[in-house]
């Protein structure tokens, strides 16, 4: 399984929202930081920010923070809201074609192994991603 770079993006906005603590985030500085695309990065928060992971505040000196304590943030709601689905194969999709659906058993393997991947996720939760200010490159303040 493979997650989308929508999601991906997602988790690292949120990391990094979660070690700027009280201050405001904002995409340039984001993107500019992980060398992703400025348009990309403003889908993936307006998604966060409808989803209740994060709170933009707009205007001159605006920015993204988190909406709630990072400790109370699960990996698999943030993957969830960002996975514009988890049809690993055919079997998954509405209007599946597939002849050997009936019969397979592959179907119940692929479920099960999407359930025991999303459990492992819904154990984490972001404070468990938390790194230093450091890590991003942030200089402790004097």
């Amino acid at each position: 399984m493979r997650l989308t770079h929508f999601s991906d993006y997602a988790l690292r906005l949120m990391m990094y929202s979660a070690v700027r603590k009280d201050e405001l985030v904002t995409i340039e500085e984001t993107a500019a930081l992980y060398g992703l695309s400025r348009a990309h990065l403003m889908k993936v928060a307006n998604q966060l920010t409808r989803a209740g992971f994060l709170k933009a505040t707009r205007g001159r000196n605006g920015g993204l923070s988190l909406a709630k304590r990072p400790d109370k943030i699960r990996l698999g709601d943030v993957v969830r809201s960002t996975e514009p689905d988890f049809a690993l194969v055919e079997c998954f999709e509405s209007g599946n074609q597939c002849l050997i659906t009936p019969r397979c058993r592959l179907r119940g393997v692929l479920q099960e192994a999407m359930t025991a991947f999303m459990r492992t996720l819904d154990r984490y939760t972001l404070a468990d991603l938390m790194l230093s200010p450091q890590d991003f490159g942030i200089k402790p303040a004097a």
